[in-house]
């Protein structure tokens, strides 16, 4: 398995997939008003897109439609110091085409905040990465030290 130059775990592109798909819940990037923001959305995975589900007036929809987004799922234990995470870069797009919302429509994506959500956003994943922190937090070559704070 490759190690990046941190000493995390480097996943391939299909573990990455198999991730998402599996995952639910994620952290949308994206700029609002020349500003970073960062917002958890519920969302499913479909072929090589992450789409999400909201509201057509919501600040997401407003400032990631047409937009290079970051996408991030990720789990971490910190009792076992285990974990990993997984991040999309693409371009957001609002899906406008009827075909092509009737098929999200059926995808098991429910939103969880209250209130109507009908506008969809599809993120193309353009590149995808993901790393994982060895098992007990340290790369099997990699000296550790114990400190005290």
């Amino acid at each position: 398995m490759p190690f990046d130059q941190g000493g995390l775990e480097i996943l391939d592109a299909e573990e990455c997939r198999s991730l998402l798909a599996a995952a639910s819940l994620g952290r949308i990037v994206f700029t609002d008003r020349a500003l970073p923001a960062i917002q958890p959305v519920n969302f499913a995975f479909t072929g090589d897109d992450v789409v999400v589900r909201t509201s057509a007036s919501s600040r997401l929809a407003a400032a990631a439609g047409d937009a290079v987004v970051a996408f991030e799922i990720d789990d971490f234990d910190a009792t076992d110091r285990s974990g990993w995470s997984v991040v999309v870069v693409g371009r957001a797009h609002a899906v406008t085409d009827s075909a092509d919302l009737a098929a999200l429509r059926d995808l098991p994506l429910h939103p969880w905040a209250p209130g109507e959500r009908d506008h969809f956003l599809r993120i193309r994943a353009d590149i995808i990465t993901g790393r994982r922190i060895p098992d007990g937090g340290a790369h099997p070559h990699q000296h550790t030290s114990q400190r005290t704070v």
